[in-house]
């Protein structure tokens, strides 16, 4: 069990077909911390409106959170475009879970860091919502490919890959939303006199630097399988679970 300061996890969307709730759960069976944050689109209500489905081990997502929650870890729910419906309960408490809509972190030398999920700050929700729920449909065509090619990737004793990840990362002009998007969260966060971000929202895990402003985004648990952590030595880090063998 590896024990750190804080967690980061969002984009879960338990409730999908797509969403590794197996890796999620060892995940979080051999990791825990003072603040588990949940930064958004755990729960999927946009597709649980389309098609009820609800399995066994997204229930035990759910109840492993509630435990270590009991257990002493703070735990801390900022809802997410995917499951909005939890912001009409901001600054309330479920089962020892807070319900916030963002909040400011701070590391261990002091850094303040801004947390929130990242939809608000997407000009495609904010401006088109019905566009963001036409390419939500397609992104998640291209991840039922995505799941029918690691069945047989596992099947053959291959390791996980992420075709949609792949497929992102080689159109221009999904790259540049990305860095759009990157780049107003730093904006953003410097408007709030942080130094830095941590958000969800586009599935695309990395730590950098725009002009100053630390930027992390923890990823997601349909593609990149990843979480951000706080060492206990105050040392912010991506945790790939993904290249990690199930337990």
């Amino acid at each position: 069990m590896k024990r750190y300061r804080a967690i980061w996890i969002s984009d879960v969307h338990l409730g999908t077909t797509e969403c590794k709730a197996d890796y999620l759960l060892d995940f979080l069976k051999n990791n825990t911390a003072e603040t588990i944050y949940l930064v958004g689109d755990i729960i999927d209500g946009w597709a649980l409106k389309k098609r009820w489905y609800w399995p066994q081990k997204h229930n035990d997502v759910i109840q492993k959170l509630l435990r270590k929650a009991r257990k002493g870890s703070k735990v801390v729910y900022i809802p997410g475009n995917h499951d909005e419906l939890g912001r009409q309960f901001i600054n309330m408490t479920f089962g020892d879970i807070e319900i916030k809509n963002d909040l400011i972190h701070t590391t261990l030398d002091g850094r303040r860091l801004w947390v929130t999920h990242g939809d608000l700050f997407d000009n495609i929700i904010a401006c088109a919502k019905w566009l963001s729920f036409v390419g939500d449909t397609l992104y998640y065509v291209i991840l039922r490919i995505n799941h029918f090619s690691n069945t047989l990737r596992h099947k053959y004793g291959f390791h996980y890959w992420s075709f949609s990840s792949y497929i992102k990362n080689s159109i221009k002009n999904v790259v540049k939303y990305v860095e759009n998007f990157e780049e107003l969260m730093a904006k953003e966060a410097k408007r709030k006199k942080c130094d830095g971000v941590i958000c969800g929202h586009i599935h695309k895990a990395a730590i950098k630097k725009i002009e100053g402003v630390e930027y992390y985004n923890d990823g997601d648990w349909v593609e990149s399988l990843t979480a951000l952590v706080e060492t206990k030595k105050g040392k912010l880090k991506l945790v790939d679970w993904h290249k990690k063998p199930l337990s």
